[in-house]
């Protein structure tokens, strides 16, 4: 028989978040602190519109876009949070998560032979979707004593008479950071001078913690260049709705619908209409979960600090990226090592792209309970070794 496997799929390594994590689910007494996933319950008035909908029958299909009540209050929220205008009928597009949104949109906007600009340590989905697009995925290596910021001159190093996409992966995962709206503005000429287009992954933007988060599609210029990726699960707590958006220029959003109409159809009706009342009334939920997050990464700090662990100070998300080069170990051989004896999973650095090594991820959106026990487990763990 001949091969049934597609080679170019065979070939991309699985994501290397979820292996210690699972492994953590099977063992006696485990704690992880691994996985990128709130710890708080969805705010309940949306459970309840999400309960409402279903006793009410609304379960059929919706438009391939979305719910128009949806797109509007998504519109009228990028308005409110970061200044951006976009058409509810024509430049935004309801997704089923963030995900969907990052593949369609590099699938809908390259070439074979196009290249991608993606800065790594950074979300484990862009370089297999760019590989699956059929682009060719080049990374720029963000530095820790750039507090890996994207900078203009690594980014005019990368650039060739191919590239065509920068994806900005900022509020940063797995690291935490963020970029300034001077920093940002570094960028900008670059990209025009360039002629490029940028993918904004802009999911953990409620998520930051010394000032307000800034889309690069907000400069002069910007905005028809670039495509925003956001959605629910982080800022609302509402991962398991699977629902996430992308907003950006018709001639590409239109396409990017065609791909999601024959792919997927539509995102779940019932998770719509709850979207709809977390944009009209979740803002003090949201504040509420940003204050808690932002006394654990604060406590977070100070217990590395105490247990002489180096670690980035991180501003966004609910991340932070610890340096552990100084133990004689791989990520991999940390990680492995703490869980073995310590019952702790962590992420490895390098799950993140090759320049996360010699460092791993520890994820505080979980209560304060759980980080105190891990933590201890990391100190018990590093004063063995």
């Amino acid at each position: 028989m001949r091969n049934p496997l597609s080679k170019k799929i065979v070939e991309i390594e699985p994501s290397g978040i979820r292996k210690f994590f699972d492994v953590a689910n099977e063992m006696p007494d485990a704690i992880s602190l691994g996985v990128g996933e709130p710890d708080f319950d969805t705010p309940w008035n949306v459970r309840e519109e999400g309960i409402y909908a279903l006793e009410k029958g609304r379960t059929f299909y919706t438009s391939n876009a979305g719910l128009m009540e949806l797109r509007t209050e998504i519109c009228r929220y990028m308005e409110r949070k970061y200044q951006l205008h976009y058409e509810p009928a024509s430049e935004m597009l309801v997704t089923v998560g963030g995900s969907e949104a990052i593949d369609i949109a590099l699938r809908c906007m390259v070439d074979p032979g196009d290249e991608v600009l993606i800065p790594q340590p950074s979300f484990v989905c862009y370089q297999p979707c760019a590989v699956m697009a059929g682009a060719t995925p080049v990374i720029i290596e963000l530095k820790a004593e750039n507090d890996f910021k994207l900078t203009r001159e690594q980014l005019e190093a990368a650039i060739t008479e191919k590239t065509k996409i920068l994806v900005l992966p900022y509020p940063n995962n797995p690291t935490g950071a963020v970029m300034t709206r001077e920093e940002l503005a570094e960028l900008v000429p670059v990209i025009a001078d360039h002629d490029l287009y940028v993918i904004s992954d802009e999911i953990y933007a409620e998520l930051t913690y010394s000032a307000r988060h800034c889309s690069i599609a907000s400069f002069p210029g910007m905005w028809e260049r670039t495509i925003v990726i956001n959605g629910f699960s982080k800022a609302f707590a509402m991962t398991g709705w699977r629902l996430g958006y992308a907003c950006g220029p018709e001639e590409i959003i239109a396409q990017m619908v065609k791909l999601h109409q024959f792919a997927i159809m539509c995102a779940p009706t019932n998770s719509q209409f709850a979207a709809v009342e977390a944009l009209k009334n979740c803002d003090g939920e949201v504040a509420k979960m940003v204050e808690a997050y932002d006394q654990r990464r604060r406590f977070l700090m100070h217990s590395f600090k105490q247990m002489g662990l180096d670690c980035f100070e991180p501003f966004g998300a609910f991340y932070a990226f610890p340096s552990i080069s100084k133990f004689g170990m791989t990520s991999e051989e940390f990680a492995t090592r703490l869980l073995r004896e310590q019952k702790l999973a962590v992420v490895p650095g390098t799950a993140f792209g090759a320049s996360g090594e010699g460092f791993v991820r520890i994820s505080y959106a979980y209560s304060i309970d759980n980080l105190k026990m891990g933590l201890q487990r990391i100190k018990n763990f590093i004063d063995g070794l």
